[in-house]
């Protein structure tokens, strides 16, 4: 899988609930140049929560991408999701792009990338971008080890992220579904 720094997105499936956090630094050659941006949206009329690492122009196209294939397949999150990765894997303009995203609706949360996977967890926690790691052992130590919500456990790990990763902040953008 492709490294992508530059931020952190984590996506947390508990008692029927995703939520998806990700923080707010846009950092250009290791210099701070936003600390407010979106990277968690809803899309496809807010059913679908959509968060992206890796660069904004690139991330753009494929969330528009993306949701045009949600449009022509009906909300079928999995079928958009695999048709999206076969197309970025083989159109030459697309395979440029430098981006990871997760997407969730109220089913199924999965992990797009550029390198043609589309990956489901096991788990119900996934993680994208430089703080990464952080992010998901820390969500994963949290639904282990307590009652907390999704959205609170979300928002906890990304925070512990912002501590530990210096491309990650604690401008927090979280939504559920």
């Amino acid at each position: 899988m492709e490294q992508i720094h530059s931020t952190t997105i984590i996506a947390v499936k508990k008692d029927g609930k995703t939520a998806m956090a990700g923080d707010g630094q846009a950092t250009i050659q290791n210099i701070v140049a936003k600390a407010h941006a979106k990277k968690v949206r809803r899309i496809y009329n807010d059913q679908v929560i959509v968060g992206f690492a890796g660069g904004v122009a690139d991330a753009l196209t494929l969330i528009d991408r993306f949701e045009a294939m949600l449009q022509k397949y009906s909300g079928n999150l999995m079928r958009s999701a695999v048709e999206l990765a076969q197309t970025w894997r083989r159109d030459e303009a697309m395979r440029k792009l430098e981006a990871q995203m997760i997407v969730a609706d109220a089913k199924t949360m999965l992990l797009i990338s550029g390198v043609g996977e589309v990956v489901e967890p096991d788990d119900g926690i996934l993680s994208i971008g430089s703080g990464s790691n952080y992010a998901i052992a820390a969500a994963k130590a949290l639904v282990n080890n307590t009652d907390f919500s999704a959205r609170e456990i979300a928002e906890k790990a990304i925070n512990i992220a912002a501590d530990i990763c210096i491309y990650t902040n604690h401008n927090i953008t979280i939504e559920e579904i």
